[in-house]
């Protein structure tokens, strides 16, 4: 827009009707039923939207946050520095992320471009965000999860006597637990069906040790719900990894190939090969 050039008029009540409409009718196609649902948009979240996406899949990240990304917005102490161990930058670089080699197999970028870029390819792959809301429950139906109960993440902040609103519920043939530290949806299902581990938080802080887990404890945890990242980690009481995210990438990446991998009945190439990351041999796919 040049600058004096006059822009084109639009009422109040088309705007609003633009966005009423164009809303609703992504939620019914392309929400409402799906194929796979991630909850949270965290670096294992949105690196699993990208992939589950690009492998053909209509796919939803949830986010109760106003802004996706978790906490790649901000590096360790308040500083805006990222960084991941080999291999993990290969999926960055994917993304158009600009990488600097700091040596030892470890890369480090500016967050808010390792944010935006990420977020932005999830979108370009076909990825839907709905953001500002909740997962507050599983569907559950007899021996498989059949999708998830959300709510608008604002309401839920109000008392209940004020709001009194129930939820309403998305079906998809797979979700992937990518809450983090809370385990949210492992912990809800824990309470319903024996033999689910109740999430035993993170242990102390160990970098490899925990990259390494972060990657081999992402699994199916139950027929149609996927446990994996940090709420892989949290529930089996893994180490933590502090601010460095590569095990969460390679871990949302696997996520991503099993939830494919039980929508079609098919092998994904890079499944069960052994990956090195930092010192460790990482294998991209439970066996």
């Amino acid at each position: 827009m040049r600058l004096g050039e006059i822009m084109t008029y639009s009422s109040e009540i088309h705007v609003t009707k633009t966005i009423m409409n164009e809303f609703m009718d992504d939620f019914i196609e392309n929400i409402l039923d799906t194929d796979i649902v991630v909850v949270g948009s965290g670096p294992c979240g949105v690196t699993a939207a990208k992939y589950a996406a690009e492998l053909g899949h209509k796919t939803v990240m949830i986010e109760r946050n106003i802004y996706g990304g978790g906490g790649m917005w901000q590096g360790g102490f308040l500083m805006p520095k990222n960084t991941v161990m080999a291999p993990a930058h290969k999926i960055l670089e994917e993304c158009g992320v600009r990488l600097k080699d700091a040596g030892d197999g470890l890369y480090v970028c500016d967050s808010f471009e390792m944010v935006s870029k990420m977020l932005a390819s999830a979108c370009d792959a076909g990825a839907k965000l709905l953001n500002s809301t909740n997962v507050e429950d599983l569907v559950l139906k007899e021996d498989h999860v059949d999708g998830v109960v959300i709510q608008w993440f604002p309401v839920q902040q109000m008392p209940k006597f004020i709001t009194c609103m129930d939820p309403i519920a998305i079906r998809s043939k797979v979700v992937i637990d990518a809450t983090g530290h809370d385990s949210f949806l492992v912990k809800r299902l824990s309470e319903q069906r024996q033999g689910i581990p109740v999430p035993k938080g993170c242990g102390s802080l160990w970098v490899d040790e925990a990259e390494k887990q972060t990657v081999e404890l992402t699994h199916e945890i139950y027929p149609g719900l996927i446990v994996a990242g940090m709420s892989a980690t949290s529930t089996y009481g893994a180490p933590r990894m502090g601010p460095t995210f590569g095990g969460m990438l390679l871990a949302g990446k696997k996520a991503a190939e099993i939830a494919h991998e039980k929508i079609m009945g098919v092998k994904v190439k890079s499944a069960g090969k052994a990956l090195k990351m930092g010192h460790h041999n990482v294998l991209v796919t439970r066996q």
